[in-house]
Parts: C-alpha cells; sequence; structure tokens
C-alpha cells in the first residue's frame, strides 16, 4: 500500500515554568492512501496535540523538539513556517477541528470565509474559486444557499459540514478529524459519519478520526491507533482491536471493557482504576504500570518498545515482548 503519512519519533513537549510536559513523547505511525486510522486514548493523553503537532500549529507554550513527518515523501519539518503554511496546511494535510462553531468567523459570511482560503494558497480566479466552493458545498449535501449567510444562521450540523468541505476543498492527502461528531445529536452524528465514509471512498482521502467513542471508531477506521499518556500503547486493524480475539494492550483491553454495551446486561460499570501519569515526571518503565492489573517486576524499570506481533499489529507491552 502506497503511504500518505509517515510519522517518526514525534516528540512535542510544553515548555511550562515548572519544566517541559511531555504531551507527544517517540511517536511513531504510517497512513495509508484512502485509509482511515481512529486515534483513541483517555482525555490528556495527546490525541488532540497529535493533530496540531501534524499540522505544525501546536498550541503555545508548545513545540516540536525532534522527530519527522513525511508527507508525499517530502519531510515537511524541514520546511519554514511561511512555507509550511502555504505549501503544506490545507494544501496537503487540513484539519476538521473540534468546535465547528470556534473555526468560523462570525462577521464573515461562509462564502467569503470560503473564498478567502482559497485565494490565499491558489492562484486560481474568481469565477473558477466559486466553481469549486459550489462544488464542495454540495459535496457534502448543503445547497449553494448557505453561503451567503453567517455563521448564526446555521445548525450545528451545517456548521460542521461546511468545515469538512473547507478541510477538503484545496484536495489534501491527509484529513485530520478532531471529534467531529461530539457537539452534534445522534442523528446528525450518524449523518457525518456516513458523509465522511462516502467522501473517502469518492476523493480517496486519508482520514485521521480522533474521538473518545469507540463504537464511532469501529464504524468508521481501518486501523487504530491507541494513546496512553504521550505513547503509542497499541496500534492494529479494526479487527485485532475490536474483533473476537481483542486487543494485546492491558491498557487497550481496559478502555474496551469500561465502554458500555448496548445488547448486553451490565450490574456494574468496569472503570480503569487510579488517573492517568502527571507528564511533568511521568512514571519510569511502562507509563501505564501503576494502573496494570497485569503488571511485572520489569514494568517499572525498562520502557517497552513498540513492537510488531504480527504484521501490522505493534504494542508496547512486555508481556507482548
Amino acid at each position: 500500500m502506497e503511504k500518505t503519512l509517515d510519522v517518526r519519533n514525534l516528540k512535542l513537549h510544553y515548555f511550562t515554568s515548572r519544566g517541559a510536559v511531555k504531551a507527544l513523547d517517540d511517536i511513531s505511525f504510517e497512513l495509508y492512501k484512502g485509509e482511515t486510522l481512529g486515534v483513541v486514548g483517555e482525555s490528556g493523553c495527546g490525541k488532540t496535540t497529535l493533530g496540531t503537532a501534524l499540522l505544525n500549529m501546536p498550541t503555545p507554550p508548545g513545540k516540536i523538539i525532534g522527530g519527522n513527518i513525511i508527507i508525499d515523501g517530502q519531510d515537511v519539518l524541514t520546511l519554514t513556517e511561511n512555507q509550511y503554511r502555504r505549501d503544506v496546511r490545507w494544501e496537503k494535510i487540513s484539519m476538521v477541528f473540534q468546535g465547528a462553531m470556534n473555526c468560523l468567523t462570525p462577521v464573515y459570511t461562509i462564502y467569503k470565509q470560503m473564498m478567502e482560503t482559497i485565494q490565499y494558497h491558489r492562484d486560481m480566479d474568481k469565477e473558477d474559486a466559486d466553481a469549486r466552493i459550489r462544488k464542495y458545498i454540495n459535496l457534502v449535501g448543503l445547497s449553494d444557499d448557505v453561503l451567503r449567510r453567517y455563521p448564526h444562521e446555521l445548525s450545528g450540523g451545517m456548521k460542521q459540514r461546511i468545515v469538512i468541505a473547507t478541510g477538503l476543498f484545496l484536495e489534501p492527502s491527509v484529513v485530520i478529524c478532531d471529534e467531529p461528531t461530539t457537539a452534534l445529536d445522534v442523528v446528525v452524528q450518524a449523518q457525518i459519519i456516513n458523509l465522511l465514509k462516502e467522501l473517502k471512498q469518492e476523493l480517496g482521502v486519508s482520514f485521521i478520526f480522533i474521538t473518545h467513542d469507540l463504537a464511532t471508531e469501529a464504524e468508521v477506521a481501518d486501523r487504530i491507533l491507541v494513546m496512553y499518556a504521550g505513547k503509542v500503547a497499541e496500534i492494529g486493524s479494526n479487527e485485532e482491536i475490536f474483533g473476537s480475539a481483542g486487543p494485546m494492550h492491558p491498557y487497550t483491553k481496559k478502555l474496551l471493557i469500561a465502554t458500555p454495551r448496548l445488547h448486553e446486561k451490565v450490574d456494574k460499570l468496569a472503570f480503569i482504576p487510579g488517573v492517568p501519569p502527571d507528564l511533568l515526571e511521568p512514571p519510569t518503565g511502562c507509563r501505564f504500570h501503576p494502573r496494570c492489573t497485569e503488571v511485572m517486576p520489569k514494568c517499572s524499570l525498562e520502557e517497552p518498545p513498540l513492537k510488531e506481533v504480527s504484521p501490522g499489529h505493534k504494542v508496547a507491552c512486555w508481556r507482548c515482548a
């Protein structure tokens, strides 16, 4: 399969007055053409930070301190900020942010916002730009009428579709979706999920789908990347994580057990004991070992490598080493 994105040993720290918060620590994975990679984990594990790092726009005081982000064969972290803004963001990789309303300027019409973006990146006359905007607005299931409206005149689902269209209309190789359905009701959630699946088939775009909702990931993702405390705990196919055999990392197992089942009687909800570690001073060895029920003496002393246990299935656990 053709690689669209190759992330190698990516490190991002937030430099605070108390020290460096190791938000992303040696993250490596690949994304293939036309694939959806789901990213899951507890709050604070680094999912959204990973998305902003791929855009090279970490929230201050964050800074990428190492690693490579290779998109279509080019290490984009070697570019200057002006080159990245002009040639990479929205050209090669774009992002659908969690809060659609926060992405849209309230005093601009939808048309003006989309036209401004396309004219910044492309030397395109207004007639061609207008045609492209209307094409992608229609592609996400909206009529041309929304273009003359302001954000406050639209529903949450319509705004989310507009943000998706804006992420797609420069035809990037990779689109990051950060919790794109969280603020929507269940009917609109289903519509957005079906829309993304249709767009992947029609356009051949590669998606990175970030969410807390494991059921949604099971629906949309081809492979799953499980994060814990700024690290990759496990990465495998949808079947390897959600299938009958189940995952191999104790953290992934706990996440699945803690997910309520619609058609099963549950007397008591399961949970993961303890709290995520302080990333100013993460624990030695495996970062999950203070909360792990399968811990061994070695787990607190040495950090387990992310090891391939079967083709494409990698696990960072000493029990699998």
